[in-house]
């Protein structure tokens, strides 16, 4: 049995912001009464101020509860601030929800996107994606390609309930699954030694990102990947490592060892 916080009860048993407003100068829908669930969403909207939203739904108290917080919480917004409400903090605005339920507030972050490309015409989901540069891959935990991918070279996973186990992608309402199997599959070689030459790129990039720098930063300093040509790997050194009297060292003793380790022993790392 599902455990509900007290705020998901109370907005079961008294929703906020039922029914519709006439004239109302955004709409949105979401989800399917063939999947079980649907949302419509209303906003009156002035000088670029949310003033009403109103909902009408079909679905489990946790839908009802997602749809009544998110009324709330966009009134008295501007279309920009609306704009950036994810799903996860509609959840958060209920105390949290359960994993099997985390698609009743992807449904209501939906019908906010839908309601808001009603209003201005533009796909705010497209921006959104251009913003966080690596495509959301499952909307329900907000987990991005470039996390799957990670999880994948970096993390071993081989596996779908791998990716899950490491990510929390298909945890909830599962539709990511087909997608993240295709990215496994690009991704997963049958000789897990062997790299393409994209992978390979992928995986210093990861490793400068998620181990190097974060040792750098801590003496102010940092290394952007710039290049890499079969296994030369070529960077620039940036805040206190550029001026450091020690950064040839940096490179060779820390930085190459840490490739070297991490990715192939063949790679050597020169400065830009």
């Amino acid at each position: 049995m599902w455990e509900y916080s007290d705020k998901v009860k109370e907005h079961f048993k008294n929703p906020k912001n039922v029914g519709s407003i006439e004239n109302a100068d955004a709409i949105g829908e979401a989800g399917a009464l063939s999947c079980g669930d649907k949302l419509k969403l209303y906003l009156k909207i002035e000088d670029n101020i949310i003033k009403e939203a109103k909902f009408q739904t079909f679905g489990c108290g946790s839908a009802v509860a997602a749809s009544s917080v998110l009324t709330e919480m966009l009134i008295g917004k501007t279309i920009n601030e609306a704009r950036k409400i994810t799903n996860k903090q509609i959840a958060q605005e209920l105390d949290g929800l359960p994993p099997e339920k985390m698609h009743c507030s992807v449904m209501g972050r939906e019908a906010l996107e839908d309601a808001l490309k009603n209003y201005t015409g533009e796909d705010w989901s497209e921006l959104e994606q251009e913003e966080n540069e690596s495509p959301i891959i499952c909307h329900c935990f907000g987990v991005s390609e470039k996390d799957i991918i990670d999880s994948i070279i970096n993390k071993g996973a081989k596996t779908l309930d791998d990716v899950s186990k490491l990510t929390s992608a298909a945890l909830a309402c599962g539709r990511c699954r087909e997608n993240i199997e295709k990215i496994i599959k690009k991704y997963t070689k049958k000789d897990p030694s062997v790299l393409s030459p994209a992978q390979k790129i992928i995986k210093i990039n990861s490793v400068i990102e998620t181990v190097i720098n974060p040792e750098l930063e801590k003496d102010f300093g940092g290394i952007e990947l710039i290049d890499v040509k079969n296994n030369n790997v070529i960077v620039k050194l940036k805040g206190h490592c550029s001026t450091c009297q020690n950064a040839k060292l940096t490179l060779k003793n820390f930085v190459e060892t840490k490739l070297k380790e991490l990715v192939d022993n063949e790679l050597i790392v020169s400065e830009e």
